[in-house]
């Protein structure tokens, strides 16, 4: 594997965070910092506690996972994409470098980006509400692997876009509206029996209860079905980022 080219991709892309650090860090703490604010004062007053947790720090993971997978899709896909809006990925096409070794880059980089956010936003949450962490290293686990996973899926996005609108779509339409159902600011049993069917097939509520779980020993499902989730659904990406490759999928805009 030649090291020097994931190196170089790294670091591209971990400089263009400094050069948008306003956009990739500053933005997304103060706006979660603000749902800790309104959720946990608003909504904290009528609702003290869910298991045996405040509210306030009951929904802290829930906020962690939210900015974590949206980063982790924006950051991978934009990688990604801008190289063939820009027509630069020619140069990276005809360099001696594997299709692997891109894709260690890119997905390096944007799991490293989003799970730093993530452990800035999780610092910040202590100004807030008290948090414990039973588990550190499933919570460390759960960060890392779940970046990885939706990085690789933002990766996807980036090779399927052939618009700045497209790269939007997903994250906006689909994985924002997934974890605000997923039991982000609530605990699923608190829904009525049909709702509590229809979440179980929101793949981002497993995600959410393991994370949860870390912290509290408070979940919804065990810590062994959130865990066969996630692994699936990496195992899907993989697939389809080894197809991709392999058939040159709209690899060039």
């Amino acid at each position: 594997m030649n090291r020097y080219a994931v190196a170089a991709i790294y670091k591209f892309e971990m400089a263009r965070t400094k050069r948008t650090i306003f956009q990739s860090i500053i933005s997304p703490v103060i706006s979660t910092s603000l749902y800790f604010v309104v959720f946990g004062s608003a909504i904290g007053s009528r609702i003290t506690e869910i298991g045996g947790v405040s509210y306030g720090a009951f929904i802290v993971p829930g906020l962690i996972m939210l900015s974590l997978l949206t980063q982790s899709i924006s950051n991978a896909s934009f990688g990604i994409y801008f190289p063939k809006f820009t027509g630069t990925i020619y140069e990276l096409l005809s360099a001696p470098v594997s299709s692997f070794e891109v894709l260690l880059g890119y997905v390096g980089a944007a799991a490293t980006k989003s799970t730093l956010l993530a452990l800035i936003i999780l610092a910040t949450a202590h100004f807030f509400v008290p948090l414990e962490i039973a588990h550190p290293f499933w919570m460390l686990f759960f960060l890392v692997m779940t970046a990885i996973t939706f990085s690789l899926f933002g990766f996807i996005i980036g090779i399927w876009a052939d618009n700045f609108e497209k790269l939007q779509v997903i994250p906006l339409i689909i994985i924002t509206p997934l974890v605000f159902l997923g039991g982000t600011f609530y605990s699923v049993s608190m829904l009525p029996p049909f709702w509590q069917t229809v979440t179980q097939f929101n793949p981002v509520f497993y995600l959410i209860s393991g994370f949860r779980w870390s912290f509290y020993e408070v979940a919804e499902v065990s810590l062994m079905t959130s865990l066969g989730v996630m692994g699936g659904f990496l195992a899907l990406c993989l697939l389809a980022v080894t197809w991709i490759f392999k058939s040159g999928y709209q690899i060039r805009q």
